[in-house]
């Protein structure tokens, strides 16, 4: 291996700069690190060398070069994967949800907020997916459908795989940009519906409309998956209003139950 380079997947070195002598930051570490990216150089799914290593290599040092690639994990272009390393994220970008989050107490979002945003970007993703969903991802989604009926009594486990379809379908629309961003907010709503889900009813409903988005897209129908869709996410909001207002129902056993009845 050359002094000044190092090997990627496919067996070619990188052609690294001279150690830079001024004062690193996070800023010039992504910036070196993002050239090797847009050279190619560093292509999805290559895997990053050791921490101690690729300082030495790209002449940065090793706390300038962590704090750059945590800040390219948050922004979705690396991927780490424990104990197998880091890796130049394949597939559709992520970003890391807890800048929304964060913004979101700032600033006070309301779920309502949240629920018009899925709206406008879910509704869209719906209509792209059934013009654009390969067999693949059609299968993507039919499993996930399954998974949630196996799931029904079950809520934490049939949020997750509800997110999931979700996040399916935003894949499906061939939009990385808009798979991104479906990604970042579905992450907040789950963290916020985890909370309540536990208070949830009955899923037969949401089941139900899920498969009717699933089938208008599968049928290759935009019009209709985007219709479905916006009844889907109408009922989702009306479901968690209801399950936000027992959140301070007092819960009592049923012996007070019976005290509170002979009083």
């Amino acid at each position: 291996m050359q002094p000044n380079g190092f090997t990627n997947s496919d067996g070619s070195r990188f052609k690294v700069g001279e150690p830079s002598t001024s004062g690193q930051t996070t800023e010039e570490v992504v910036a070196r690190v993002s050239e090797l990216i847009r050279s190619s150089q560093l292509k999805p799914g290559d895997r990053l060398p050791p921490e101690r290593e690729l300082s030495k290599q790209l002449g940065l040092s090793r706390p300038s070069l962590r704090a750059g690639l945590r800040a390219l994990s948050s922004m979705g272009v690396l991927r780490s994967r424990q104990g197998a390393g880091t890796f130049v994220a394949g597939g559709p970008p992520t970003l890391d949800s807890e800048p929304l989050r964060l913004l979101a107490a700032l600033h006070g979002f309301s779920f309502d907020h949240m629920f018009e945003t899925r709206s406008v970007l879910e509704v869209g993703a719906a209509g792209l997916a059934a013009e654009h969903a390969t067999s693949e991802q059609l299968a993507t989604l039919a499993d996930e459908i399954a998974e949630m009926y196996a799931n029904l009594g079950d809520p934490q486990e049939y949020l997750v795989h509800d997110i999931r379809f979700h996040r399916a379908i935003a894949d499906a629309s061939g939009n990385p940009t808009l798979a991104t961003l479906v990604e970042m907010v579905s992450a907040v709503m789950y963290e916020r519906r985890r909370e309540t889900i536990d208070r949830a009813h009955d899923f037969s409903e949401s089941l139900e409309l899920h498969q009717q988005v699933y089938r208008a897209i599968r049928a290759r129908q935009p019009e209709e998956a985007r219709a479905a869709m916006r009844e889907h996410i109408v009922r989702a909001q009306q479901a968690f209003a209801l399950e936000e207002s027992e959140e301070y129902t007092p819960q009592i056993s049923e012996e007070q139950r019976k005290q509170a009845v002979e009083a």
